[in-house]
């Protein structure tokens, strides 16, 4: 059996989607916090099984009778190695035998203040002895939805990124890949960095959403101090707000730009552009 952990989340759902056309119902299984906001994938056959990254005694019955499980990594920054190495050792414990977890952008090496959470739930992984795949996944192209609505009614993209690059893809891309890699072979132990076939820069981002509505839009470079406050302006909460003045800052070192071709590679299809995602954002 597949298991999927975080599967009523937004990427968690695509993967169980894309696993039900490859794969019987009775061998897929939703781990969740939340069971009864899975009572959907129950009755298309899917089992679901509590398992909270917080409640590690609900993890190793959530993952027992598994061959392969899907770590989706948590939301929760500053938690995310405790709860993570909480699941690997359930999985273990319950006789997993490939680990497939969604990381990030070369969390190894890169400068993203995200990263060091990514890499150390790697190494734990790693340590298991067990088969694993790392499905280090860019950015998502619906993360600059709210951009996107934003820009049409002000007439401006805000940001600090300068001319920094964007390889991003859709969430329905990296479902797919997680799909293959859960339904396929030749993928044990290997390390895939995955990312739109296009990297974009915000100055790129602007123009297509003017192409889109047939309004002027800019990008506006700001500095990370002047983004920062502008963005606390704008109501988010100050770790949101560092967390996206973080991102920037690597965008502008390169941290997302590496439009590798492995993700087009493993879903065989070009990834979706992110003139799509502004389209669909805007009603095109």
């Amino acid at each position: 059996m597949i298991i999927v952990t975080g599967a009523t989340g937004q990427l968690g759902r695509l993967v169980i989607d894309g696993l039900l056309e490859k794969v019987p119902a009775d061998q897929v299984v939703a781990a969740v916090r939340s069971p009864e906001k899975a009572a959907d994938l129950a009755e298309r056959g899917v089992h679901v099984r509590e398992a909270d990254y917080d409640r590690p005694e609900t993890l190793r019955p959530a993952f027992e009778g598994g061959t392969r499980l899907l770590l989706i990594s948590g939301s929760e920054v500053g938690r995310r190695v405790p709860q993570h190495a909480a699941a690997v050792q359930a999985a273990q414990g319950a006789g997993i035998g490939h680990i497939v977890y969604t990381s990030a952008p070369h969390a190894d090496t890169s400068v993203l203040g995200l990263a060091p959470e990514h890499k150390a739930t790697e190494e734990i992984i790693r340590e298991t002895g067990l088969t694993y795949t790392l499905l280090r996944n860019n950015w998502y192209s619906e993360m600059y939805v709210p951009t996107i609505g934003q820009a049409v009614e002000t007439g401006a993209v805000i940001g600090s990124a300068g001319e920094g690059r964007i390889a991003s893809a859709t969430r329905a891309d990296y479902a797919a890949a997680a799909v293959a890699v859960l339904t396929g072979t030749g993928h044990d132990n290997r390390v895939y960095e995955l990312a739109g076939d296009v990297a974009w820069t915000l100055d790129d981002l602007a123009g297509e959403i003017s192409r889109v509505s047939g309004k002027q839009v800019a990008y506006r470079n700001l500095s990370s101090e002047e983004h920062r406050a502008a963005l606390v302006g704008a109501g988010l909460p100050d770790a949101v707000a560092d967390m996206l003045v973080d991102i920037d800052r690597g965008i502008v070192a390169g941290a997302l730009a590496d439009a590798s071709g492995d993700l087009k590679a493993l879903i065989g299809r070009p990834t979706t552009p992110i003139s799509e995602t502004v389209a669909a954002t805007l009603g095109a």
